[in-house]
């Protein structure tokens, strides 16, 4: 498309692009938007240097004056989007791009390769910390994806509201804060079980979590004990009925005097398994598997549209694609949540082509993100993390409580559109 533009004199034309979904996953009621302080951050470095273009050159991929187009290539237009950690519905324009043609179309892949990924683990991370009933989570589904996605992944999990993640990466690079327990295999390194929880007490002290199903649940909460004492911090159960279980092994600490032992439950948990043990006391729960790959909706379906652009007159013209089941709506749009006056979500309403006069009932959603190619740095690094995970708790709180139930149903609020 670039090399073809360029060849025909259309690239530089001012272009408005638009990322949204179409629909929510099945049965979903909103989504959670997430990676967009990754995509600044790619964005902000995205180049294509000479191994690259030598590459392309080679093999012929683009002519000569896309290539010298491309070697001095840094995004240089506009940036508008919902915050991230905001919540999203059918149609919500959340990324607007206002650039030439060129300038814009080249990221289109990046910038759905971050957002789709992210957002599908951050919508799947909060409908589990809808049901967790106050307990905290952590993502440890690092070996579930790849080495980079993983990273991705304990962000976006993070942002959503899980507490922690094991993977040490998201914590050096973006703030997450990070947790971990021994697996299976470090007990059955030890001659005992017993030998085994007595090194790592002695590595981390009383207040470690100790895995206690390797072999005999019972027998192992008596040997935690046994080594650590009373203050023993928790245990781990990864195996067997969970509601059963957690019951017999709370009765066991609490006999034991361990009563203030907590008890963290993992085994390939899902929003609809956590939501089963709800009436357990379980005091936390790690996640894996589940949510690095958005709990059945391993992508958003978000797509990248041009929605308008100026003619070889000059003038603005709105452009929507018309193919079936696949149709957009062409404009440049101003995003607004209209609330009650109880600060409850009413409705999505896109206003086409005009920016909506400031009103009390509706919360505007597009905030600048990158300025004439310049990136607001408020959203970059662990602070941005941070901020973002901030204005999740804050949006998914709009949101009246039948939002939150788990068996398919519509989208929580509709989308309207107006102009």
């Amino acid at each position: 498309m670039l090399d073809a533009a360029i060849r025909a004199g259309t690239h530089s034309r001012e272009c408005v692009f638009e990322v949204f979904a179409r629909r929510l996953p099945n049965g979903r009621r909103y989504g959670v938007v997430a990676g967009t302080g990754r995509l600044l951050e790619l964005i902000r470095d995205f180049r294509f240097g000479d191994a690259e273009l030598e590459w392309m050159r080679d093999n012929a991929v683009i002519g000569a004056e896309a290539l010298d187009w491309l070697a001095n290539y840094r995004f240089q237009g506009d940036i508008w989007g919902y915050r991230e950690g905001e919540l999203y519905f059918p149609g919500s324009p959340i990324l607007v791009i206002d650039a030439p043609f060129a300038d814009g179309v080249i990221l289109e892949t990046l910038t759905l390769s971050v957002l789709n990924y992210d957002s599908a683990v951050a919508s799947a991370a909060a409908r589990m910390v809808s049901v967790s009933s106050g307990r905290p989570l952590a993502e440890m589904g690092s070996r579930r994806a790849n080495e980079r996605a993983a990273v991705a992944a304990a962000r976006a999990a993070y942002i959503a509201g899980f507490r922690a993640t094991s993977n040490l990466e998201a914590g050096r690079s973006w703030g997450v804060p990070t947790m971990g327990t021994a697996a299976h295999a470090f007990t059955l390194l030890h001659d005992s079980e017993e030998d085994a929880f007595r090194a790592q007490v002695d590595a981390a002290g009383p207040g470690t979590t100790l895995l206690i199903d390797t072999y005999d649940v019972e027998q192992g909460v008596a040997t935690a004990v046994k080594v650590a004492g009373t203050e023993l911090g928790a245990v781990r159960i990864d195996s067997g009925d969970l509601p059963t279980l957690v019951a017999e092994v709370r009765a066991q600490l609490d006999s034991l005097g361990a009563t203030r032992t907590r008890i963290t439950v993992t085994n390939d948990l899902d929003e609809y398994g956590i939501a089963a043990l709800a009436a357990s006391p379980v005091d936390a729960y790690g996640v894996g598997t589940s949510v690095v790959t958005g709990s059945g909706a391993p992508a958003a379906g978000m797509v990248f549209k041009l929605v308008a652009h100026r003619n070889g007159a000059g003038d603005w013209v709105s452009v929507a694609k018309k193919s079936a089941q696949k149709q957009s709506v062409g404009g440049r749009k101003y995003p607004v949540r209209r609330l009650d006056a109880h600060g409850k979500a009413l409705l999505e309403r896109i206003y086409i082509g005009e920016d909506p006069d400031d009103s009390a009932t509706e919360r505007e959603l597009l905030v600048p993100l990158v300025t004439g190619g310049e990136i607001d740095g408020s959203f970059l690094g662990p602070d941005g993390t941070r901020r973002a995970r901030e204005h999740h708790a804050s949006a998914i709180g709009e949101l009246t409580p039948e939002a939150f139930r788990l068996r398919a149903g519509d989208p929580a609020i509709p989308t309207t559109y107006e102009g």
